[in-house]
């Protein structure tokens, strides 16, 4: 039975690596096969078919319920509910709607939104409301947050802007009374952390700046401002530890079995503060798993720990099969299947200091492979942090943000109990920042696979009991981290990126032993692509550090992502169109034309229009040549620079053209085409543009002399190896089931 159960889990997993979806007859085949197994000694392959079958079917249902193709980028109106907590800040409110209806349309079961300069608004009102709708898109990069895997697993079928809106019902319910509480939280002095309490009671993390975000990743805590299996855990063990207590000092009344009552208590406590905090996936894979563990220390306790574990597994996702496409879902398993690694079996107990400190280097060595694997930051001061702060907000301020929400109607009571909650949260967030300013957060670049399994088996071979053989050479098989080599242009060569920002542009550049970044993608309010997209692709890509960074000119598009790469890695120079309208106060050298230099057998030029009247017209033009193979970078020039490019004395044919101006009506004229001659063009831009980018009579033109189009929105990151006359690579063209092509 276990290697059925383990071979089902295997085949719910095997989803997420799935690279499309099986056709709707083999979806109904696979489980008529798996019966037909069922009595044979294949059964293991019997149970494994189950298992994909269903997980495929349920990604299917979701994948069918994205918004129709014919209806993205159209405004309707609709009407649904708020559901979860709506996450206001930086002038925008974001929120889902659930249950949408519209008389033009079917609409998807579930939608997140987003409201700029939009009311306060609560969960459970309904409003009508004018979206412009958008299918299921993200950003590809090397080394990116996938939002369309997140917004899939989610089950939410489509995005949008509220153009305006009609409330229609107050909030009621237990999601109305949610978000009271957050407002009664967010309204009660905590020494400033009001906004980390509400993360911690309710699960709402938009009131936690994008500095301590940033403080919490960078230390390896994260998972301690986000409700999740520890919190629901420490509850239920909490609940559970003071009925053992009770029954042992002899309290507890006789009358009452103390160990039933004591799972029972425990696991009501778990599904309250599950409730909550919303019920969302994450929290009802922690009711399961902690449900299955009180199960099993009540009546199946013989039958060892690896099988309650393995029964939670496969009950989370049977339960939500998408589950496996979130990393949080493979952290927690992981994080689980390490401590009882470590625990389980062992001689003697261990003093409690002892015993979370071994926790720590646990979580440490063990899930390092499975950072790696999912892309995630390292944190260097994670376990000293976390053995600080794991018993800090564990065993004090959870217990305390509780118990003062509870104690709310008695407002001088609750208060100063919050009070005391935000005030250790305020110092043990002074104490973090210290350790992320000391040692930051990581992010190795992207190791082969016989590297990433060279550092498994010294991961593995490290968290093995003190004594055996062969225990040290673990330390030896981390050593691809440090000196793993990153595949680097052949010299004469250059490799580019167009990275996927959105509507802006960043271009990278690398040659044998140099780099150069042309323009750092815009900042839109608080999500800054420079530091989420740009600069973590850079890192999967071996980059740690620049030699130049060329920002064409001052517009936020081209420059807003500036300020965090410069923080984010060391920047031997910065040239710019604009030197004196950069972001940031940045310092930075003007382009100057003529300007020429060689890296490593590649050459490049600089032009800027010394007339320019604009912040476009004075884009810092660059040319880059290898082997023969030139590409031209053009930042936002319209046509009159373009005249004036003409006129200069810059040879200008081109296999590669950056499109001016993102494909803009008032440049790529027929003159400059005629002259660069591209074999094929790059286009940076964001999905339905305010903008209209790229113009229908651009396309055309790049047609008319046969230029092959590479745009961000359908190519996602684009790769060309230059000097090597071949196409260029795009990376959403790699398969992903969730992913639009």
């Amino acid at each position: 039975m276990r290697i059925g159960i383990l071979a089902l889990a295997a085949g719910l997993l095997a989803l997420r690596f799935l690279p499309a979806l099986p056709p709707f007859w083999l979806l109904c085949l696979l489980p008529v096969l798996g019966v037909l197994l069922l009595p044979s000694r294949a059964y293991p392959l019997g149970f494994f078919l189950f298992g994909l079958s269903w997980a495929c079917i349920s990604a299917q249902w979701a994948l069918d319920d994205r918004l129709a193709v014919e209806l993205d980028g159209r405004t309707l109106w609709l009407q649904g509910q708020v559901v979860g907590l709506p996450e206001r800040g930086a002038g925008v409110v974001r929120f889902q709607l659930q249950g949408a209806h519209s008389r033009r349309a079917e609409l998807p079961a579930r939608m997140r939104l987003a409201w700029y300069g939009g009311p306060a608004l609560q969960a459970g009102q309904t409003w009508r409301l004018a979206v412009r709708l958008k299918r299921p898109h993200g950003l590809v990069n090397p080394q990116a947050f996938d939002y369309e895997a997140w917004l899939l697993a989610q089950r939410l079928g489509a995005t949008g802007t509220v153009k305006s809106g009609e409330l229609l019902r107050a909030a009621n319910g237990l999601a109305g009374w949610r978000d009271s509480l957050r407002q009664r939280l967010l309204a009660t002095p905590a020494q400033g952390r009001e906004g980390a309490l509400a993360a911690l009671v309710l699960g709402d993390g938009s009131g936690l700046s994008t500095a301590d975000w940033q403080v919490l990743q960078s230390t390896g805590t994260v998972h301690l401002m986000v409700i999740s299996g520890q919190h629901i855990g420490l509850l239920a063990g909490l609940l559970y530890g003071l009925v053992a207590g009770l029954a042992r000092l002899g309290w507890w009344p006789r009358s009452l079995p103390w160990l039933p009552w004591a799972c029972a208590l425990a696991f009501a406590g778990a599904l309250g503060y599950g409730l909550l905090a919303g019920f969302e996936v994450p929290v009802r894979r922690a009711c399961v798993m902690v449900g299955l563990v009180l199960l099993w220390r009540w009546r199946f306790r013989h039958l060892g720990v690896w099988l309650p574990l393995l029964l939670a597994l496969v009950a989370v996702l049977l339960l939500e099969p998408l589950a496996s496409l979130q990393p949080g879902f493979w952290l927690s398993f992981g994080a689980v299947l390490l401590l009882i690694l470590i625990f389980s079996g062992r001689l003697g107990a261990w003093p409690w200091w002892r015993s979370l400190g071994r926790a720590q280097w646990a979580m440490a060595i063990g899930l390092l492979p499975l950072l790696l694997a999912l892309g995630l930051p390292v944190s260097v001061s994670g376990p000293l942090a976390n053995l600080i702060a794991v018993p800090v907000v564990g065993m004090l301020v959870v217990p305390l943000a509780l118990f003062g929400s509870l104690l709310l109607p008695l407002p001088w009571l609750g208060g100063g109990v919050l009070w005391l909650a935000g005030a250790t949260l305020d110092l043990l967030f002074m104490l973090l920042g210290q350790m992320a300013t000391w040692l930051p957060a990581w992010l190795p670049g992207t190791l082969p696979l016989w590297a990433w399994l060279l550092v498994l088996l010294g991961a593995w071979l490290l968290l093995l009991p003190a004594g055996l053989p062969g225990r040290s050479l673990g330390a030896v098989l981390l050593l691809p981290l440090l000196f793993s080599p990153q595949p680097r242009p052949d010299y004469a060569q250059a490799e580019v990126w167009m990275l996927d920002v959105g509507q802006g542009l960043a271009v990278l550049v690398r040659t044998r032993e140099h780099t150069l970044l042309y323009d750092a993608g815009p900042r839109f309010g608080d999500f800054d692509t420079g530091e989420r997209v740009v600069l973590p692709s850079m890192r999967a890509l071996g980059v740690r550090g620049l030699d130049l960074l060329l920002l064409s000119h001052g517009d936020n598009d081209h420059a807003g992502g500036a300020p965090a790469i410069q923080r984010g890695m060391p920047v031997q120079r910065l040239v710019s169109g604009e030197p004196g309208r950069l972001p940031g106060r940045l310092q930075a050298e003007a382009c100057v034309s003529g300007q020429r230099w060689e890296w490593d057998g590649v050459q490049f030029s600089l032009w800027r229009w010394a007339a320019a009247g604009d912040g476009n017209q004075a884009s810092c033009v660059l040319r880059i040549e290898a082997a023969g193979e030139r590409l031209l970078l053009t930042g936002d020039i319209d046509s009159r620079a373009e005249r004036a490019l003409l006129a200069s004395d810059m040879a200008l044919r081109a296999e590669w053209l950056l499109a001016p101006h993102h494909g803009s009506r008032g440049s790529s004229s027929q003159a400059l085409l005629a002259q660069v001659a591209p074999r094929a063009a790059l286009i940076s831009r964001g999905q339905h543009n305010a903008f209209g980018h790229p113009h229908a009579e651009v396309l055309a033109r790049y047609r008319a002399v046969s230029a092959r189009l590479y745009d961000s929105v359908e190519q996602g990151a684009v790769r060309i190896r230059l000097g090597a006359f071949a196409p260029a690579e795009g990376l959403r063209h790699r398969a992903r089931f969730w992913r639009e092509k």
